[in-house]
């Protein structure tokens, strides 16, 4: 069996996750990273995307939108604004975020909004292309 460190998942609501996981890819505003157990000290920004999350007994997948993630050696925290598993998105709740992002996009004020929004709206088309 692989090495697993602490995984907790955090949204402003509650606590979504907290227990041992092999392996978490990160949607890290420089791209995606993976943690592993050991991993070196690390703090990254989330940019919208998929939290792929390989637990002992099985593994899950979460769409994040804004956060903060922090790993070391034997931890890795994630502090979402949202996370929402996949299979939650489907038919009319996707197509809910996805008009949203889309409206976030058309509004927005700066280049850091409107590339948020649009990584949302790519990763929001490619679970829409999936589920189809």
């Amino acid at each position: 069996m692989a090495a697993t460190f602490n995984f907790e998942l955090v949204t402003p609501e509650r606590l979504i996750f907290s227990g041992e996981a092999s392996q978490v890819v990160v949607p890290g505003a420089e791209g995606d990273f993976a943690v592993l157990a050991g991993h070196s000290p690390f703090i990254s920004t989330l940019r919208p995307g998929i939290l792929d999350v390989t637990l002992p007994s099985g593994s899950q997948r979460l769409l994040v939108k804004k956060g903060v993630a922090e790993a070391d050696p034997a931890r890795l925290t994630v502090l979402a604004q949202t996370a929402v598993p996949v299979e939650e998105l489907q038919g009319a709740r996707l197509a809910s975020e996805l008009q949203q992002a889309e409206a976030q996009a058309a509004e927005a004020k700066d280049d850091h909004t409107r590339m948020n929004a649009e990584a949302l709206i790519d990763v929001l088309k490619r679970l829409q292309t999936k589920a189809a």
